[in-house]
């Protein structure tokens, strides 16, 4: 039997700070002194939160106060007992509880028709002679999963190890995640090889809808009530894997996918830039010398209650016509810090078996 764990993730501004410090360190430094068993901090490149001020890295005047991004991981309990302490400094920003099981080698964790594998490691693993990374997304292209994205950190944990990017530094071993999104039996198969592979494996699988890939439509976001059985509140979280030469109307397909959203009058959206990756029938592809455009993944990502979410996704749609990857996730536990948007803390709900 897997063990049972938490991600709790945190939205906010590069400049939001807590005590004097930096929200990003602050938080960092919270769950190194936990020893949490995986953590990460990413940049974002473009979004807005519930003040609506857009910012991203494309204009100059715009890219003082980029979203951050924070991922952590752990057992339940361990996750549980540092919650406190986050929302204490997280006053100004979204924070999302989500369950999700550990697998290994043994355990593949087979079960769901299609499910979200991350795959957490440190960019200087190597395997076969190359990064590890870029050997695991040829893997799951091989085995047929709808899509990879490398996410590299510039700060974090691994197996309770604190490792941050610093300048004049290599930074090999700043850590990273490949997120695959699939058939849930090719996932599990590919965990089960690449626990016997990896050095040190820590993967978790978590149940995901698949909603669109490569412009065919494969089913909305599941129609939810909002509130579970005992009232408490349920969301969703969208997540659109597209590329950044992906363009509408001329525009950046994920800009444009921001600016619509923030037009419609969603919360908040952050679009986060790969690494190394693929989605669909593209083979996986990256950053190279002399290319004169970026060919990485971007994922952007909007949570929000179930209701706004059909919304959302209807803008989605709309821009996904001919690419792209669409997940949808329940999430059983939302906190917005900003002063009109708290959402009751950090207590699980439990959704409707599917």
């Amino acid at each position: 039997m897997t063990p049972d764990a938490l991600k709790l993730t945190t939205y906010f501004g590069e400049r939001d700070r807590a005590d004097g410090r930096l929200l990003a360190d602050v938080l960092l430094d919270l769950y190194d002194r936990h020893e949490l068993r995986a953590s990460l901090l990413l940049r974002g490149v473009e979004g807005f939160g519930v003040k609506h001020r857009l910012q991203t890295d494309r204009l100059l005047s715009l890219s003082e106060d980029l979203p951050l991004v924070t991922v952590a991981i752990d057992l339940a309990e361990r996750v549980e007992a540092i919650l406190p302490a986050v929302r204490e400094v997280c006053r100004h920003g979204l924070l999302t509880l989500e369950r999700a099981r550990f697998v290994d080698g043994r355990h593949g964790g087979a079960g769901e028709r299609t499910a979200k594998l991350t795959i957490w490691m440190g960019r200087h693993e190597r395997l076969d002679g190359r990064p590890a990374h870029r050997a695991v997304v040829d893997a799951l292209h091989a085995r047929g999963v709808a899509g990879a994205t490398v996410l590299l950190g510039v700060d974090g944990t691994a197996h309770g190890v604190r490792e941050r990017a610093r300048f004049f530094h290599r930074n090999a071993t700043v850590p990273l995640v490949v997120v695959a999104v699939g058939d849930g039996e090719r996932l599990a198969e590919a965990a089960r090889a690449l626990g016997e592979r990896l050095p040190q494996p820590l993967m978790t699988l978590d149940r995901v809808d698949v909603c669109k890939r490569d412009g065919r439509p494969l089913g909305p976001p599941p129609a939810l009530s909002g509130r579970d059985a005992s009232g408490l509140g349920l969301w969703q979280k969208l997540e659109v894997y597209t590329s950044e030469r992906a363009r509408h109307d001329g525009r950046p397909l994920h800009a444009e996918l921001i600016r619509r959203l923030r037009a419609a009058g969603a919360d908040g959206a952050t679009a986060v830039r790969g690494v190394w990756g693929y989605h669909g029938d593209h083979a996986p592809h990256g950053d190279r010398f002399w290319a004169l455009e970026r060919h990485v993944p971007i994922v952007t990502i909007v949570v929000d209650r179930p209701e706004r979410v059909q919304r959302w996704y209807a803008i989605v749609d709309e821009l996904t016509a001919s690419t792209g990857l669409v997940t949808c996730e329940t999430v059983p536990a939302v906190h917005a810090g900003a002063p009109g948007h708290a959402t009751g803390g950090l207590v699980l709900a439990e959704p409707d078996a599917p």
